[in-house]
């Protein structure tokens, strides 16, 4: 019978994977919905600046959590540097690079005063690109990918990310104006009409 102590370490580093994800997933999905305007608030502001801070947590300790394994022995550079460790190579290096993006990211919202909103926003839209590396990562690497759970969440929460994403590409349309000359044209005649009334008409003078 296998000892689970064995594997400890990699059931760590799989339980901090999927938290990782899910909590990740929770932030974008929070950030497209306030993004295309349909959410707003502060506290809805602070609980997409949780999920992400905490998500990077779980993702340091999904990586973390590697270094012990007996089995793996990915070493430090393993899990630092994309596209070097030997198991599963690229589906670990997208990984490890869907993490570096999402800390960057994640922490570029401390830095939101010194780039400007504007810039801060435009940068922000590549978090669904970090998302999707880390989707690949998962489906690719990770162990779990064969089960009915994980499959289900996986379908069940792409897909809204996906119509929210493309919401948010799309050209948005800017309330229509009240017509300003119709405005002036009622302004104008109400002045004229206090300007030029007389009770009595005008006689007509030389030279007129």
């Amino acid at each position: 019978m296998t000892d689970p102590g064995q594997h400890i370490w990699w059931l760590m580093s799989r339980a901090s994977g999927v938290v990782a994800l899910g909590l990740i997933t929770a932030s974008v999905v929070l950030g497209l919905l306030m993004a295309n305007k349909l959410l707003r608030g502060k506290s809805v502001a602070a609980i997409h600046e949780q999920l992400s801070i905490t998500g990077l947590v779980a993702i340091a300790v999904h990586g973390l959590t590697l270094l012990p394994d007996p089995w793996l022995h990915p070493g430090v550079a393993g899990i630092a540097v994309p596209f070097t460790m030997g198991y599963r190579t690229v589906f670990t290096g997208l990984g490890i690079l869907a993490g570096y993006l999402t800390a960057l990211l994640g922490l570029s919202f401390y830095l939101r005063r010194r780039i400007g909103p504007k810039l801060w926003r435009k940068a922000h839209r590549f978090t669904v690109l970090a998302y999707v590396m880390a989707l690949v990562h998962t489906v690719g690497a990770g162990t779990d990918t064969g089960t009915a759970w994980l499959r289900t969440f996986l379908f069940a929460t792409a897909v809204p990310i996906a119509v929210l994403f493309v919401m948010r590409l799309l050209p948005r349309r800017k309330p229509a104006r009240k017509s300003a000359p119709a405005r002036d044209g009622l302004l104008g005649g109400v002045r004229g009409g206090a300007g030029s009334a007389h009770p009595h008409p005008q006689p007509d003078l030389p030279g007129s």
